[in-house]
Parts: C-alpha cells; structure tokens; sequence
C-alpha cells in the first residue's frame, strides 16, 4: 500500500525525468519493494522506470547489484558506501539513466549495532554518486515509507539542478 503524498511526489519525480529523457532504476533493502510500488502507481511511469532489484538479502547486493563483498564483510548492509554501490549497480544492470538505492534499519530491532531508524538513499548518475543517511523515527511502516519520501525528493532535487 503506497501513500498518496509519495505517489503526487513521485509523479513529478517521473514528470522531470521524462522531460529530460532519463530513465530510472531502483535497488531496494529497506523499502522492499515500497518504491517500486510507489513508482508504478503513476500512470505512464514505465516512460522512465526500467525496473528494480529487491535485494533484501545481503548476498543478493553482493551478487547482483555488485557491491564489494568486503565492504559488506566490515561494516554489513546498512552503510552509506553499500547504498552508493547499490545505486551504482543497479544503474548498470537495468541501463538507467539514474539509480537510487535504499538501505537501513526499519526495525523493530537494531541491526549490526545499527540503531532503528537509520538509513542510506544514494542516486547514482551521469554526473557521480550521492548518499543521504537520515536518522528517521518510527515505526516499521512509517520508517519504510519516510524513506520512499527521502528517496524521491533526493532524486526531485537532482532533477531540479539538471
């Protein structure tokens, strides 16, 4: 179940892409496919989403999207560079314009020393690769959907700088 305020959000997140003839491709851990599901409730999103990877295992963000398995050996899933590699993967595998990752805690229990409420959005692009790591609070569903939100704005602000 999506937000209507993230699906307004990501209509003219998907408005500003189409209008620059960009793609997007998502790589989701935290959210679990929420951003996905928010993306595809706008109408005439498949112009500019190519597709995602739920990669809620840590072996998945590995194998799939590419991230450095050292990397995850040393700090775990829930680390700015692993949501940065995770944009970056993505990007690459569905051949994006533009990846965003999600990665963090949602809870209801603390991961790896991560308190709940921590996370890391990266948007990979033509011009580089930036993270946010928000501290949100609480509950499961209220961290997961402020994410979806965190996500669509850093990639609205990008777009905006365009």
């Amino acid at each position: 179940m999506t937000d209507a305020g993230a699906v307004a959000l990501a209509e003219k997140v998907l408005a500003a892409l189409k209008g620059e003839g960009a793609t997007l491709a998502v790589a989701e851990s935290l959210t679990g496919g929420l951003l996905a599901a928010t993306l595809v409730d706008v109408p005439g999103a498949s112009a500019v989403f190519r597709g995602s990877v739920t990669a809620y295992a840590t072996e998945v963000k590995a194998s799939v999207l590419g991230v450095d398995e050292g990397l995850l050996a040393v700090h775990g899933p829930v680390h700015p560079v692993v949501a940065r590699q995770m944009a970056d993967g993505v990007r690459r595998l569905l051949g994006a314009t533009y990846g965003l990752a999600t990665t963090g805690v949602a809870g209801p229990e603390p991961q790896d020393g991560r308190p709940v409420g921590t996370v890391h959005v990266a948007l990979a692009g033509p011009a580089g690769t930036r993270a946010v790591s928000p501290l949100l609070s609480g509950g499961r569903a209220t961290i997961r959907l402020n994410t979806v939100t965190v996500a669509l704005e850093l990639l609205l602000e990008r777009a905006a700088n365009a």
